[in-house]
């Protein structure tokens, strides 16, 4: 009788605690909503501030005596500002994909859940309907830690006058899932990518399954959903939950590090935060070390370069883009004489975007 008790009066204690969290949720949303009037007046972006958003997840983690961890108030206060941007703005978020591809995933990740989503066939229609005004911002995968490079996405953002306004970084699971056990699957709906993640385990556990190929694994989840009785797809956990299937074998990716990256791209420019990215495009003229010549205005003001990168430019043969991202905001002084020293000596430079770092690459 006395643990009941004292149950019953820790419950109270939560319910107490509950209705305090809901009235400073409330007041948090109306002050929200203030600034996004007073943002409106002055001609700010109402909708979404990668500066502000990581200073709320630094200020709440730093304030934090646990026991939750840093993850896990990044959660809270990922939810948190989202409920705050619908009531505010209700902005609309790109990406590539039906829902529950990683794509998907990884727009939540940055938006939460309380935005509204518009799922595009292919990267360029999310450029394309962000540009056109249909989206506030898309969210475009830039770069695979095991499969490199999306070029395409390199490709438009050369041509497109949106910026890169924010990154993240998903992890990237794959599971086979199914209806059916693993020894009866005869057919396997697989994306391309995921294939290439996966080879290993497929050609030592299936090797004489059907491959289908599939625009996505969220729709390899749906297709096997639809042939349950002897099919199976690659997917994430939460494309298999979403299609009512079952998890066949966890974790068949041949690196357990798989990550990918993702821009957020839009129109909003962030301020400059102290821990930001900038990235950006350049091409050179063809001599003898020209290369080396782009790079001394970096070393000079001891900027640090982060990734570089070049591909065909797509103008003439044999002529490229080098893309590079450093460590830096682009209105910082010692980047912006960096960028004009290069720019002296380049025959095309454009800065695609300075944003915050993400949180979840440290």
């Amino acid at each position: 009788m006395k643990q009941l008790r004292q149950l019953r009066q820790l419950r109270q204690q939560i319910d107490r605690i509950d209705r305090k969290l809901v009235d400073l949720f409330n007041d948090r949303a109306q002050v929200a909503a203030s600034i996004g009037k007073l943002k409106l007046k002055t001609g700010e972006n109402t909708t979404f501030s990668p500066d502000r958003e990581q200073a709320v997840y630094l200020h709440a983690t730093r304030h934090s005596k646990g026991p939750l961890s840093k993850a896990a108030l990044r959660a809270i206060f990922r939810e948190i500002m989202s409920s705050s941007l619908a009531y505010v703005a209700s902005p609309t978020i790109a990406y590539q994909g039906p829902a529950m591809t990683f794509a998907s995933l990884a727009a939540r990740r940055k938006f939460g859940s309380q935005v509204i989503y518009t799922g595009c066939v292919t990267i360029g229609d999310v450029f394309s309907e962000v540009e056109r005004g249909r989206a506030d911002y898309g969210v475009v995968p830039i770069e695979n830690s095991i499969e490199g490079t999306v070029g395409y996405t390199l490709d438009r953002l050369v041509d497109t006058d949106l910026k890169i306004s924010s990154e993240i970084y998903q992890p990237v699971d794959h599971h086979v899932v199914g209806g059916t056990a693993l020894n009866k699957i005869k057919r396997l709906y697989v994306h391309p990518q995921a294939y290439a993640q996966c080879r290993g385990w497929i050609e030592a556990h299936l090797p004489r399954v059907k491959l289908v190929e599939t625009l996505s694994t969220s729709m390899a989840a749906a297709m096997a959903h639809n042939h349950s009785k002897d099919s199976a797809a690659i997917a994430s956990e939460e494309a298999g939950r979403h299609y009512g299937l079952k998890i066949l074998a966890r974790s068949i990716g041949d690196s357990s590090r798989n990550i990918t990256r993702f821009f957020v791209i839009g129109r909003t420019r962030p301020k400059p935060t102290g821990r930001d990215k900038t990235s950006l495009v350049f091409s050179i003229k063809d001599h003898v070390g020209a290369l080396h010549d782009m790079l001394v205005p970096f070393r000079r003001h001891r900027i640090n370069l982060t990734k570089i990168e070049s591909r065909p430019s797509k103008r003439k043969a044999w002529d490229y883009y080098f893309f590079v991202d450093l460590e830096g905001h682009a209105g910082r002084p010692a980047v912006k004489k960096a960028l004009d020293g290069l720019e002296k000596s380049c025959t095309f430079l454009k800065v695609l975007g300075s944003y915050p770092r993400s949180l979840d690459a440290e």
